[in-house]
This record gives structure tokens, sequence and C-alpha cells, in this order.
């Protein structure tokens, strides 16, 4: 890269979405209230899950651990972008980016390996239903866990460490409204070869392996369901894993667009767009199917929410 000024950057300057005034109020108004649902329904499925014994099942399980990867993944970068919409020249320190970097990267991760697993818990229920509950108890499901959050973040550790030793130079405005990871590049006076094609590297195989083996599942689950005689058992079977089915097609469909393709390839403009969807959209496709139209989460979290009051109601009293 040729490089205008060697003075070491300490801080980027973000571009932002627009520079449009009244576009940036109207995508400001959008991301909170969308943000703010977001939490709320997160938090309530994993208020919900632990509170409410009949749902520590595995599905519910899984479910809560999604909902708080996914409160995290958008706190991450959702705060920034909205302060992106409210003003110009925000500012980020570099160890800060690199940092937000390292975490939005290590959950998406995480998250394509949870989902893997919730998929494969529901081949198991409905594949292998006899065996579902030696297979999938509660243990294994904490066993899963541990394992998807570790390697979630241990799949990215070796890129940040790469970026951390690289060096910014001017100019200092990252096009872009979070510190993805080829705006980051593009901003290096540092040979960034290495760095880009590991990177590039482990998110491919991450995104491609694991939506692999959730097609898989998925694959199999669909053959069975078609097998069933009844219509009345293929709409049952259907409803356990359409919603899931729903989140990864959706969810894959954009980070595999946004990630899974060489780096010179990268288009700052669509970049920014489909990071906006996966960012953004995705969670409220997640907030609607998973807790707008779940009767079981719904139902066990008015049933909390009611001995809840009722204990409150009478502590009141007592007093």
């Amino acid at each position: 890269m040729e490089v205008t000024n060697q003075t070491t950057m300490t801080k980027f300057i973000f571009n932002g979405i627009t520079g449009i005034l009244y576009l940036q109020l109207a995508l400001f108004v959008m991301f909170l209230t969308v943000y703010l649902l977001s939490l709320m329904a997160n938090t309530l499925i994993i208020f919900t899950v632990v509170m409410k014994p009949t749902l520590q099942t595995p599905m519910y399980i899984f479910l809560g651990n999604l909902s708080f990867l996914e409160f995290w993944y958008t706190t991450v970068t959702v705060p920034k972008l909205l302060a992106i919409c409210l003003s110009q020249g925000v500012t980020i320190s570099v160890s800060v980016c690199i940092a937000q970097y390292c975490f939005f990267f290590s959950m998406g991760a995480t998250e394509c390996i949870l989902l893997a697993v919730m998929a494969y818990d529901r081949y198991l229920a409905i594949c292998n239903p006899l065996r579902f509950s030696l297979l999938m108890r509660i243990p294994v499901c904490l066993h899963f866990s541990a394992v998807f959050w570790t390697r979630g973040f241990i799949t990215h550790l070796v890129p940040t460490i790469l970026i951390s030793h690289l060096n910014f130079c001017d100019p200092q405005k990252i096009n872009h409204f979070s510190c993805d990871s080829d705006p980051i590049y593009k901003l290096s006076c540092s040979d960034t070869f290495l760095v880009e094609a590991l990177g590039y590297t482990c998110s491919s195989v991450v995104i491609l392996s694991f939506f692999l083996l959730t097609m898989s599942s998925s694959e199999h689950i669909v053959v069975i369901i078609i097998r069933l005689s009844s219509l009345e058992a293929q709409k049952k079977a259907f409803s356990t894993c359409a919603s899931h089915l729903s989140v990864v097609t959706i969810y894959y469909g954009t980070i595999i667009f946004a990630n899974v393709r060489p780096p010179a390839k990268y288009n700052f403009t669509i970049g920014k767009v489909v990071s906006i969807f996966y960012c953004v959209v995705t969670l409220l496709v997640n907030l609607l199917i998973y807790t707008l139209t779940n009767k079981d989460v719904k139902k066990a979290f008015t049933k909390v929410v009611a001995q809840k009051s009722f204990l409150l109601v009478r502590n009141i009293h007592k007093i």
C-alpha cells in the first residue's frame, strides 16, 4: 500500500452510513427500536428459561444460549452505529476497534457452531426419538454449550493477534460503521497479506463447515418428515424445526455473501448494507420467530411474571 503519512494512528474516525441528515435520523430511530426490542426479547427468553423448570430442555437451553449470544452480539456494534447516526466524526481507539473485531467475529463463529448443534438436537428429536433423552441429557447440553463458546472464541484469536501488530497510518477514516476486517486492512500501512489470508481462511472454513453440518441435519429431518404417513404428524414435526431453518437460511445467506469471498472482491458500500442486514435485520427476524410466535416462551413467561407478582404483593401486605 502506498503511504502518504507514516505517523502511526491511535484512533479511527467512522465515515458512517450516509451523509444525508434526515436519512440518518430515520435510521437511528429504526435501529434503536430494533435494538431495544431485541434486548428485551432476549432478556425475556433468558429469564424464562432460567426461571421455568419446564423449559429447561435441550431445545430451550440452546435457545437461551442463542439469546445470550445475540444480546452481546448486537451490543458490540449497534451502540456505536447509533452514535454514528446522530453525529459526524465518531471516533474509536485502535485497541478498542481490534477488540470489537475480535468479539464480533468470535461471536459470529460461536453462532455458527450453536446453530449446527441446534440442528443436531432437532435431528435427534425427530429422526431418533427413542434415544433422544439418552443422547441429549442436560449434562450433555451443558458440555455442548461449553464447547461452542470456547471454540467460537478460539477461532479468531490468531487473526486478532496479527491485526494487533499492524501499523495504521493516515488517512484515519474507516469506511464503515464497525470494525470489520476489510476496512481495518485498508487502513494499515503494514503488509496485510498473511493476516488477510488467514482471516479469510478461518471465516470461510468455520462458516462453510458448520453450514454443511447444519444443512446435513436439516436434510435428514426433511426426508423423515416427508416419509411420515400422517399429515398431522408431518405438520407437528415440521413445526419443531421450521423456525430454526428460517433463522439458519437468513443468517447463513448474509454471512456467506459477506465473508466467503476473496478479500480483493470487497465492496465497501455493499459491505455496509450486508453488515446492517445481519447486525440489525436478522435480530428482528429472530425476535419474531423465537419470541412473539413461540407459544411455550410466552406461556411460561406469563406464568413466571404472575408468580413473581403474587409473591411481591404478598410480601408487601406482610409489611
